[in-house]
């Protein structure tokens, strides 16, 4: 047995020249590796894992490795990074071969194995503990591609926070983000800096809308898989600059020629407007069938009864939906703005998500389109939003004197009205001459609409605070954000009441 022993290091040269040179880097692979790992039952060399400075290891190509053996984890604790790719680790997984978390690894190839399930340690079927350390905080790529996963677990998660490239090529996944995404994930909260994310020649019927919940997504790879549809939740990836989505029987035609020929952008532009005919192309062919419904209906007489069905419509009341309020939010109204601006609309929304991509981005730009065409550039109707949980309710549409009027106008500190107006006005003044413009632009358009008021409007909380200046700004304290669930919705005019109902409704439906 001891020339038995003694013979096990030369079958090795490899480690005793690594252990020798104390060498950082090991790669092992070829032929005559494979034939002594078979000869060792499917097993590494317990040599290996005494190799304790190493931080780059690749064992690949040894269809006879199934399993690492006890300990790697604890062994090489300085890995940074570590190829497995082409053997077979599999199907049960790595078992315990981790044995346990690599804080320093940053890239993790398992490709080509056998995997059915996640090792353990990366959130397979017995998941890390979700209170304890991460298993691996530093990595950055997981290499999966060419196994037989089926699912991916919330586990990873939690095991890989910082991932940024996820490689699942070539498995069986079915769904996609499907299990890798806890239920509720808000965008962000789940794998923050995920930039990279392939799943081509798999199984994937579904592309989820939580999607949009991997903020950083610039690169998405779903080529060859059984989609149908792909969700218009695509178009609130920020990031989303590259993706594959050939391969795959859509049920929308047009979309699919477009994935085997348009840039992302156009894909996207479509997904956003609808797709399936809602496109910009389809618009004008819609219009021009409406135009020729109009003049046929003309040549035959129907002027009058069009015209008598057209001014019924307009009495009709759309009801959306009816629930019984237990606390309504009242807005009570001062006699004194009858004189400033008399006319206000409020609506309170709940259930939003403003967490998806760019959805606030995409609101808020609504809301701005809204200011200029419908409301005039303001100076008929003004639009203010509030994150209704920030609200103290009841509230009060009020006026107050510019010199005793306060409020904390969004991104910037409390100051009194006549205060704001005046240091608005001399940025305004200085933009133009920076610019070299006759008129001033922006906000400072809007300073004017004041000019001669006694008093100011405004909307006051059950505190004595101040919440929104219209047609100025709203307040800092209930500034909508990603989180924001409930809205409260302000529309004010100076000029009447119908105005304010429809731009709410376009606001809104």
């Amino acid at each position: 047995s001891g020339a038995m022993a003694a013979a096990v290091p030369a079958a090795w040269p490899e480690l005793e020249a690594a252990a020798r040179e104390r060498r950082r880097e090991l790669a092992l692979a070829g032929p005559a590796v494979a034939e002594r790992v078979a000869a060792g039952g499917g097993r590494l060399p317990p040599e290996l894992l005494e190799l304790r400075l190493l931080q780059s290891l690749e064992l690949s190509g040894c269809a006879a490795l199934r399993e690492l053996g006890p300990g790697l984890a604890a062994s090489l604790p300085a890995l940074h990074t570590l190829v497995l790719r082409g053997n077979a680790l599999g199907p049960a997984g790595l078992g315990a071969g981790l044995g346990g978390s690599l804080p320093g690894l940053r890239l993790l190839d398992l490709s080509g194995n056998g995997l059915e399930v996640l090792p353990a340690a990366l959130g397979g079927a017995a998941e890390p503990d979700p209170a304890g350390p991460a298993a691996f905080p530093q990595l950055r790529s997981l290499n999966l591609s060419g196994n037989r996963l089926r699912e991916l677990g919330p586990g990873l998660a939690r095991a890989a926070p910082q991932l940024q490239d996820l490689l699942l090529s070539g498995n069986r996944l079915r769904a996609l983000p499907g299990g890798l995404l806890p239920p509720g994930a808000g965008a962000g909260g789940t794998f923050p800096l995920l930039s990279r994310l392939e799943a081509a020649d798999n199984e994937v019927e579904e592309l989820g809308a939580d999607i949009a919940a991997l903020p950083a997504l610039k690169s998405l790879d779903v080529a060859n898989n059984q989609l149908r549809e792909l969700p218009a939740a695509l178009a609130d990836c920020p990031r989303l600059k590259e993706a594959n989505f050939r391969g795959n029987q859509l049920k929308d035609k047009r979309l699919e020629k477009m994935v085997n020929g348009c840039q992302v952008k156009a894909i996207l532009e479509y997904l956003r407007a609808g797709g399936r005919g809602k496109g910009k192309g389809e618009n004008t062919r819609e219009e021009a069938r409406k135009k020729k419904r109009e003049k046929q209906q003309k040549k035959d007489g129907g002027d009058g009864e069009q015209d008598e069905l057209e001014e019924a419509s307009k009495l009709l009341v759309k009801v959306l939906h009816i629930s019984d309020n237990p606390a309504p939010l009242v807005v009570k109204t001062s006699p004194g703005t009858k004189d400033v601006r008399p006319f206000i609309v409020c609506c309170v929304l709940k259930g939003v998500n403003l967490q998806p991509g760019n959805a606030l981005k995409r609101f808020l730009t609504l809301q701005t389109k809204l200011h200029e065409d419908i409301c005039e550039k303001r100076t008929v109707a003004t639009i203010a939003t509030h994150d209704l949980q920030l609200i103290k309710a009841p509230l009060t549409y009020d006026v107050q004197p510019p010199e005793e009027m306060k409020i904390t106008p969004l991104g910037r500190k409390e100051i009194k009205a006549k205060d704001l107006l005046r240091q608005l006005q001399l940025e305004a003044e200085e933009q133009r001459k920076q610019k070299k413009r006759q008129n001033v632009s922006g906000l400072h358009r809007y300073l004017q609409l004041l000019d001669g008021k006694d008093n100011y409007p405004c909307l006051v909380d059950a505190e004595g605070v101040v919440i929104s200046f219209p047609p100025i700004t709203n307040s800092e304290k209930t500034k909508i954000r990603k989180d924001t669930r409930d809205l409260f919705l302000e529309v004010t005019s100076d000029t009447g009441l119908q105005i304010c109902k429809d731009v709410m409704d376009m606001l809104i439906l």
